[in-house]
């Protein structure tokens, strides 16, 4: 921890891309506490609000492949001896989170790639059920960068807007308190994305059964 700590506290272009990695394998970094400060700093001429988002969603990208190739190649039962062990306890995992993952997973498929990166407690695992499921890889990336992209998206300019009015001193608790909303609201998109392509499956099955009817 005082590794990511120090990390955390020299934001650059390569500790985004790194923290961002180690964010969506399994260590507990929150990329609230990486994106928006980068994006602040951004606003003040120190950093590229762009290249924020882009070596983000790399990290973003690379993190979620070791995470998808974990549950190609290894499988159920030692993702979940790891998600067991102390080790994986240190990392805030178990099995009933995974668990959590590979259900919502399995009922949403393939968007919930995209909408799964939106979710907290979802977001750096939702990886592991698409190995374990042998989805595409190259389908997995595509709407893992999307996903991620918009995440990271909204947090970078969360950070540009709290350059404004909040001082340095204070953008931590800020970022948590509008974090909370922000989560509220993401929950909400996702719950309604869900139920269009839910919706959208259900009118098609209909007029697929009259045709054949």
């Amino acid at each position: 921890m005082n590794f990511i700590t120090a990390l955390l506290s020299q934001l650059n272009y390569g500790t985004i891309f790194l923290l961002m990695l180690l964010e969506s394998t399994v260590f507990p970094v929150p990329s609230e506490l990486v994106v928006t400060p980068a994006a602040y700093h951004a606003a003040g001429g120190n950093l590229n609000m762009w290249l924020v988002i882009l070596f983000a969603t790399l990290g973003a990208d690379c993190g979620a492949t070791i995470n998808y190739l974990a549950g190609w190649y290894l499988g159920r039962p030692i993702i979940y001896r790891f998600a067991n062990s102390r080790w994986g306890h240190a990392c805030l995992l178990n099995q009933e989170k995974v668990e959590k993952s590979e259900r919502y997973f399995d009922r949403h498929g393939l968007v919930a790639t995209i909408t799964g990166r939106l979710l907290p407690g979802i977001r750096h695992l939702i990886s592991i059920p698409a190995g374990l499921a042998k989805m595409s890889y190259w389908k997995f990336l595509l709407y893992t960068t999307v996903g991620a992209g918009v995440w990271h998206s909204i947090l970078a300019l969360l950070g540009h807007y709290m350059h404004a009015f909040v001082p340095e001193e204070q953008l931590h608790g800020k970022i948590l308190e509008y974090g909370e909303y922000i989560k509220v609201g993401l929950i909400l998109l996702v719950v309604m994305v869900c139920l269009y392509f839910a919706v959208r499956w259900y009118v098609r099955r209909r007029k697929a059964g009259s045709r054949q009817a």
